[in-house]
Formats: structure tokens, C-alpha cells, sequence
């Protein structure tokens, strides 16, 4: 009798004495922390392209801010601004530099003008050329000249003055990119990470429950980066366009920095949050968690949920936090279903391997 009933009981998790439990954390926070530091080195080489690929948003919402507003009205009726985004060869105006601009020996002031056509160089390459001579302060600036903008088929965007965040410090930008490159890790990393999770919580779990580990790695994964996703391309655009549509009569000066940390956290946050589906599967896989127990609790549920998007909408308006909102119900629902699907009762290595035949 009492072989079954040490049979019946975890393998590892009630014989390891807390100073092993303590060591067995500090091995895997020190792993974690090797893998944190290999992703960080591999970030920051491309820290750059990251933080352009994270202010895209925020980029768009200027500019679309920027233009709000603001019709034009010509002598016949028919004259249309070409935007940077859609020049193609032929198209002709005036170029306007923004920022003091380096061309050969030459410097443009910010504001200065010149008439320029797209059009293609001796190499065929398209470009943006100026069609009448540009007078700074230094030198004339003959027709003909480059303009520094990029085209491939077609012109790419370079953001202009009132598209720009604004640093504060020297070190800022260093600091930026250091910290962009640390929440990116965290991303590259996660499921090396969440591998040294599981094998911290393993000893507590019988022998066939630690089988669970790949779905639960894979997963998390795949989870993690569709609320990443999710946030970046569906949540965060019209929450930055309510912002800066509620301060349109300010000059804006938008802190790179703050914008960074907006982003950021909302990013990591919804990426935690579509983990609702993964972890629901293995909890209802132990038979840790049924779909009873959830439907039993929705109301609690939902009153967490409307706290979470609360704190994690960055605006305090109900459209801004029901968007938030909306998708943390909907996991929750597919949660119900997944448990409902998945869930078995939990038993012991002895049961699982009479019930397989083992």
C-alpha cells in the first residue's frame, strides 16, 4: 500500500529540499540570463533597422496628422500635391528641404527650394533631379543634381521634419537603441526562455506531463508573436491616431524615448496575452483546468480583462480599451474551447500507464 502511494506522488517535485529548489532557480536565471545576453549582442547589430521598423507607426500617424485638414485649391481645380510615396518618372515640382542637407561641398539651409523631376541617370537608375540652379550660402548648386532621396521603381518615404521624434540628450540615441535591442532579445530569445521555464516546473509534473513541453514551447511561440503582430498592425495605429488627433493645435515634439516605451509595453503585453490559448492547452491537458471551471468564471475573467485593458490601452477612452478588450475576450472564448477539446483528468505515471497498457 504504501508503494502505490509513493507510486501516486510527483517524481521530483516533493522529494527536492528548497536549498536544491533554489539551486536549480539560480541554474536557470543564469541560463536565461546567457541567452538574454547571445540575443542582445545579435539585436544590437541591427538595433537600428528595428527601431525604424517600430517608429513606422508613429511615422504614419504624423504624417497623416500633419496633412489633416489642409485642402488646396488651384486655378482650375484639378491640381493635385504628389506625395513622396507615389512619385513616378515624369512627375515634376518643387522639392523642399526640410533639414540642412550636404550636397558636395554645399550646404542647404532647412526651407530652401528647388524645382526638381524624376527621371532616370546615365545608369538608368531613377532619381529626383533638380531642374534649375539652387544658391546657398557657399556654392550654386547647378541643374541636374541628385537630390538625396532613395527610388527603386518607385520613391521611398524618408520621414521629414514633422515626422521626426526628438531626443533630449547626446546618450539618447544610444540608450534607444540599447533598449530596443534588450525587448527584441526578450522576442528572439523567448523560446530558449521559455524552455528553462519549464524545466524549472517540470519536477513538479509526472512523467508523462513533461511530454508536453514542445507544444507548449511551439505554442507560446507562434502566440507570442501574433499578439506582438496583432498589437503593431491593428491596435497601436488608431490609438496613435486618437492621440495625436486629440492635440492637433500643439506642436508636437514627441520624445523618441517615450514613444519607445509605448510601444514596447503594449507589444509585450499583448504577446503575454495571446499566450491565454497555449497555456490553457497544457493546464487542460494535465487536467489542471476544464472548460466548466472557465465558463464557471467568466465573470471574474472578464472584470481582470477590462483591468488589463485598462492599464495596457494608452489612451483612456472606451473605443481605445474595448479595442483592447475585444480580443482578450475572444481568446478566452477559444480558451473555453480548447479546454473543452483537450482537457483530461489528471493522473498519476502509475494510471497513465495502465491506461495505455503499459
Amino acid at each position: 500500500m504504501e508503494e502505490i502511494e509513493a507510486e501516486q506522488e510527483p517524481e521530483a517535485g516533493s522529494q527536492m529540499s528548497f536549498l536544491e529548489h533554489l539551486d536549480e532557480l539560480r541554474k536557470r536565471l543564469v541560463r536565461s540570463v546567457i541567452i538574454l545576453v547571445i540575443a542582445f549582442a545579435i539585436c544590437f547589430y541591427f538595433s537600428e533597422s528595428i527601431y525604424n521598423f517600430l517608429s513606422i507607426p508613429i511615422r504614419q500617424a504624423l504624417s497623416e496628422a500633419s496633412r489633416r485638414n489642409l485642402p488646396i485649391t488651384g486655378v482650375t481645380g484639378s491640381e493635385t500635391v504628389l506625395t513622396i510615396d507615389h512619385l513616378k518618372e515624369g512627375d515634376a515640382g518643387r522639392y523642399i528641404f526640410d533639414g540642412a542637407t550636404s550636397l558636395g561641398p554645399a550646404l542647404v539651409s532647412p526651407g530652401a527650394s528647388v524645382g526638381a523631376t524624376v527621371s532616370r541617370d546615365a545608369d538608368g537608375k531613377l532619381g529626383l533631379f533638380t531642374t534649375e540652379p539652387l544658391l546657398t550660402n557657399n556654392a550654386i548648386i547647378p541643374k541636374g543634381v541628385r537630390l538625396p532621396l532613395e527610388f527603386k521603381e518607385f520613391a521611398i518615404s524618408q520621414p521629414n521634419a514633422d515626422e521626426r521624434m526628438t531626443v533630449t540628450t547626446a546618450i539618447e540615441p544610444f540608450t534607444l537603441y540599447v533598449t530596443v535591442s534588450f525587448y527584441a532579445a526578450i522576442a528572439l530569445g523567448l523560446p530558449l526562455l521559455l524552455w528553462q521555464l519549464w524545466m524549472f516546473i517540470s519536477p513538479a509534473l509526472y512523467r508523462h506531463e513533461r511530454a508536453y513541453v514542445t507544444p507548449f514551447i511551439a505554442l507560446s511561440s507562434i502566440s507570442f508573436v501574433l499578439g506582438a503582430a496583432f498589437a503593431y498592425y491593428i491596435l497601436f495605429p488608431p490609438a496613435a491616431s486618437y492621440l495625436l488627433g486629440v492635440g492637433h493645435e500643439f506642436k508636437l515634439l514627441l520624445k523618441a524615448s517615450d514613444y519607445l516605451d509605448l510601444i514596447t509595453i503594449i507589444m509585450l503585453a499583448m504577446g503575454i496575452i495571446f499566450q491565454m490559448p497555449a497555456i490553457t492547452y497544457v493546464l487542460a491537458r494535465i487536467g489542471l483546468v476544464t472548460a466548466g471551471l472557465m465558463v464557471r468564471t467568466w465573470k471574474v475573467s472578464l472584470i481582470v480583462i477590462l483591468i488589463v485593458a485598462a492599464v495596457v490601452s494608452p489612451t483612456n477612452d472606451i473605443p481605445n480599451m474595448m479595442l483592447f478588450a475585444a480580443p482578450m475576450v475572444l481568446l478566452y472564448i477559444v480558451s473555453i474551447f480548447i479546454a473543452w477539446l483537450f482537457s483530461k483528468k489528471r493522473r498519476t505515471d502509475a494510471e497513465f500507464d495502465l491506461d495505455e497498457g503499459r
